[in-house]
Order: structure tokens, then C-alpha cells, then sequence
């Protein structure tokens, strides 16, 4: 599986673990400066709950006593376990050991590409470009066809000939096509636009007449098709309101690649 880098960059620590009642004043251990708790005596950074705070801010937490309680409650616990897991040896274990790096490892990619992605955003004019692009590249107009696919160009023909001879497509279909996809929908591939189909494929059935069926085998590198065209209709295509967020995470997920590919061009691997 494909690791994605920039979903790596974007990842935040996970939701406060623990929903507790607000403590008591005298619950609170008095912090040392610059802190917001001590923990036997270990300060916890005010600079932990500045970033947690940031990381809830992300996912829309407001920003009052309540989450701030909470916040601080979180990372009194951390820091607990966090001790006792040291007394006990748990930071000399070669398993913890590899997971701190990793995680090391995780902060410093998440730094390098939230910074290269600031000094190199997506703009206004790569959104519309790519939504021309993708417009032009869809077509004004999708097509609702069925097929049939077989292994050889004979079965290709023996199927022609059984509708010739009023051969009903979907029972031909359900009963012959090797696609299994959508064998049991007659071979109903829905509406689709001819960019999504095999070059072979969409070629000929964009030239055939509403209800009308291919009269000769299509050869494509899945097989021999029969292909019937239902019907055609106009695309809906969408603003460019509506797909903008979409279009940047695109674009934006295609230059971090393209980075990445960059600097391990320029890396001595062995």
C-alpha cells in the first residue's frame, strides 16, 4: 500500500482520550512557572497545551474553560504513565525505541512539508486550470451503455448472431459476460463519460445509435465486447465552487509527490 506523504504531513494526535469532571482547586498541583502542571515534580510545558490547544482549534473544539480543563487533564495523564512506563524500563526497549524514532521521524516529515506547502500554494489560477482541464477532458455528454465480454472474437460473433435473432442483450449478457461486475446487471455499466472507458471501447460506442448494438466484435486488453448504447444525455458538470476543495487537495497531494520523487532522485539509496 502506498503511503501518502502528505496525509502523514496533516496528521494531528488523536481526540482527548479521557472525558473527565473538572477537578477540584485543590485537585490542581501548583505549576511551576512557564507551566501549566507539575507532575512530582516535572513541569508540563505551557508549549504542550498551546499545541494541543491548536490541534483541537483544527477540529473545531472551541477555545474556553471547558477544553482548556480537559486539554490539561490529558496531558497531566500522559505525564503519569509517561513516568511510571520510564521506571519501569519501558524507554530502553528495543520495540519502544523504533517507535520513537518513527515517530521523530513523523514529526520532522509533518514540519518540512507544512513549511514547503506555505512557501509553495496552491493558486487560484492552478485550481482553474486543472477544472479546464478536467472539463475539456470529461466532454459535454455521458453515455449510458451495457456490453458483453467474452474471451474470443468467435464468442463475440456467437453473441452478435443470438441478438440478431432476437436475442434479449441483458439475459445474454447475465449469461455470458465474463465481467463480473456487471454480468448480473444485464452488463448495465451505467452513465459514465467516454474518458472512463478503454480508448478501444469508447471510440466505438460513442459513434453507435441510441438502442443500437455493435454489429462487429471490439477488441480491447480485457477481451471481445458486444456493446449496446441505451441512451445519451448531457453533462451535469459541476461548478467550480462545488469541486475546489477537492481540486487543491488534488493538486496539492501531486506536488508533494512530485517533492518527494525530487529529493529521492537526489538521494544516494543503496
Amino acid at each position: 500500500m502506498k503511503i501518502r506523504i502528505l496525509a502523514v504531513a496533516l496528521l494531528v494526535t488523536p481526540a482527548l482520550a479521557l472525558a473527565q469532571a473538572e477537578p477540584k482547586a485543590s485537585d490542581k498541583p501548583a505549576a511551576k512557572a512557564g507551566a501549566v502542571a507539575t507532575v512530582n515534580g516535572v513541569a508540563v510545558p505551557r508549549s504542550r497545551m498551546d499545541l494541543m490547544m491548536q490541534q483541537q482549534a483544527a477540529r473545531g473544539a472551541p477555545d474556553n474553560d471547558q477544553t482548556r480543563t480537559m486539554v490539561r487533564d490529558e496531558l497531566v495523564n500522559r505525564e503519569i504513565v509517561a513516568q511510571e512506563a520510564q521506571r519501569a524500563g519501558m524507554g530502553k526497549t528495543p520495540e519502544v525505541q523504533t517507535q520513537l524514532d518513527l515517530a521523530r521521524q513523523e514529526v520532522l516529515v509533518s514540519a518540512y512539508i507544512r513549511d514547503w506547502v506555505r512557501k509553495h500554494p496552491i493558486t487560484d489560477d492552478d485550481v482553474q486550470k486543472e477544472y479546464d482541464r478536467a472539463k475539456t477532458q470529461t466532454g459535454d455528454k455521458e453515455y449510458k451503455a451495457r456490453h458483453i465480454l467474452v474471451e474470443t472474437e468467435e464468442q463475440a460473433n456467437g453473441m452478435i448472431a443470438e441478438l440478431k435473432k432476437g436475442g434479449k442483450f441483458e439475459e445474454l449478457a447475465t449469461k455470458n459476460s465474463k465481467d463480473n461486475g456487471t454480468k448480473d446487471r444485464g452488463g448495465d455499466l451505467n452513465w459514465n463519460v467516454p474518458s472512463v472507458f478503454d480508448p478501444q471501447f469508447a471510440s466505438v460506442m460513442v459513434k453507435l445509435e441510441k438502442g443500437k448494438y455493435t454489429e462487429t466484435p471490439v477488441h480491447t486488453r480485457y477481451g471481445f465486447h458486444v456493446i449496446q448504447l441505451d441512451d445519451v444525455r448531457d453533462v451535469k458538470f459541476p461548478a467550480l465552487a462545488e469541486v475546489r476543495p477537492r481540486i487543491q487537495q488534488q493538486l496539492l497531494q501531486k506536488k508533494v509527490e512530485e517533492l518527494v520523487r525530487g529529493l529521492r532522485a537526489k538521494a544516494k539509496i543503496e
